[in-house]
């Protein structure tokens, strides 16, 4: 289904009933498609499973103790 950024702002509980039923609905902006909304998957894993860069700092050799070191990088703004 489509909508536009009008539609989503004056009918945003029809628009959500709609994805709530498993549909997709691309929102439109002057003719041109600017998003998605699509269904929330509640059985989706948030963490290292989802996002590849979690952890990044886990296995970093030149920095060992992480908190220190981001404590050292914000101490100039924070003083």
């Amino acid at each position: 289904m489509k909508a536009t950024a009008k539609d989503l702002r004056f009918h945003a509980k029809e628009l959500l009933d709609t994805v709530s039923r498993g549909e997709e609905v691309i929102i439109t902006f002057r003719g041109k498609p600017h998003a998605k909304l699509i269904p929330f998957d509640t059985n989706q894993k948030i963490g290292a499973s989802f996002n590849s860069l979690f952890g990044i700092w886990r296995d970093n050799d030149i920095v060992k103790n992480v908190e220190q070191y981001i404590k050292n990088m914000r101490k100039g703004r924070f003083q």
